[in-house]
């Protein structure tokens, strides 16, 4: 079992893989200009959050905290 500090990071990053499916679905079925920057924002913010925590995921690893389940 991985560890909970793990785990939240995996978590995480889907989180990050549906927030970036949400915009693209809002974004095709907006119906104004001012939608697409709400979808907008979620895709740059899902972006940066994927970022974070894949470096993260880096950091636990390379410092042997990650547990290869």
């Amino acid at each position: 079992m991985a560890s909970s500090f793990n785990e939240n990071l995996i978590k995480t990053l889907k989180l990050t893989n549906e927030m970036l499916a949400l915009a693209d679905e809002g974004d095709r079925d907006r119906n104004d200009d001012t939608c697409g920057i709400v979808y907008g924002v979620l895709r740059d913010t899902a972006y940066r959050l994927r970022q974070l925590a894949e470096r993260e995921c880096d950091s636990h690893k390379f410092k042997g905290k990650w547990d290869e389940d």
